[in-house]
């Protein structure tokens, strides 16, 4: 029986990147760097999980013409960077730039209504997370979820299943009780691995992934509705019938 719903955030809960991308980018001029990340280099870089293992992985990868620092230096480097990229995408949420996907808050409303528990599992930062979530639903939108797993609980990232492992612990629930909704093969893999049936609604960064193994792909949650996701749910655990001839 279905009884919680996981949402990953970034890309999940709202169409961020494109505001991630900005932050980066003014983070970078701000601290004098000559970088600049178009579309296309920072769909790759999403493969690599977290914001400040992004930054790094960029650095080490891509910009070998830049000075080596001490293994500190760099790290201090790297997290200026991020304090500065997120202050700035703080303040492109409060300005309404970044605003819920079609039908997240209608399904929460439902899943609320009707007893189910509800719980994030992202890489990202609690800062970002209560930025969108306090724009979009209110000065009191922790009340509505039962847990929350981010950047700062679970260090390992996904496709790791580290976070949503701390989920079901914090939910008492095991992963056949629990749906989790993506938009990432990130995503998917660390929500399987944890034995989690997978919802995948893709956005323009993601839509090339592989989501071989999701329980269903949909373009959004505007046309999904609470019984069809109990239905698909019920569907995906269901025994399989061995055939006979």
């Amino acid at each position: 029986m279905l009884r919680a719903l996981i949402f990953d955030v970034d890309g999940t809960l709202a169409d961020t990147e494109s505001a991630h991308r900005a932050a980066f980018n003014h983070a970078f001029a701000e601290f004098g760097l000559d970088w600049a990340w178009d579309e296309a280099l920072y769909t790759e870089l999403l493969n690599v999980s977290g914001g400040k293992e992004r930054i790094l992985h960029y650095w080490k990868s891509s910009r070998p013409d830049m000075r080596e620092l001490g293994a500190g230096a760099l790290q201090d480097t790297v997290n200026r960077l991020h304090e500065l990229k997120t202050a700035a995408y703080e303040e492109a949420v409060d300005s309404g730039a970044v605003r819920l996907r079609p039908g997240v808050l209608k399904l929460m409303d439902a899943a609320l209504a009707q007893g189910l528990q509800l719980a994030i599992a992202t890489t990202t930062s609690p800062v970002n997370i209560a930025a969108l979530m306090r724009h979009a639903i209110g000065a009191d939108w922790r009340l509505n979820f039962t847990a929350i797993g981010d950047a700062s609980t679970a260090p390992i990232k996904k496709p790791h299943p580290q976070v949503y492992l701390q989920m079901l612990a914090a939910l008492q629930l095991g992963g056949a009780q629990c749906l989790a909704i993506e938009d990432s093969s990130n995503g998917l893999r660390s929500a399987a691995a944890a034995g989690l049936a997978t919802l995948i609604t893709p956005n323009s960064y993601t839509a090339h992934h592989d989501f071989v193994g999701a329980m269903r792909v949909v373009p959004d949650l505007s046309h999904t509705d609470l019984a069809q996701l109990r239905d698909w749910h019920a569907q995906y655990h269901a025994p399989s019938i061995p055939k006979h001839g």
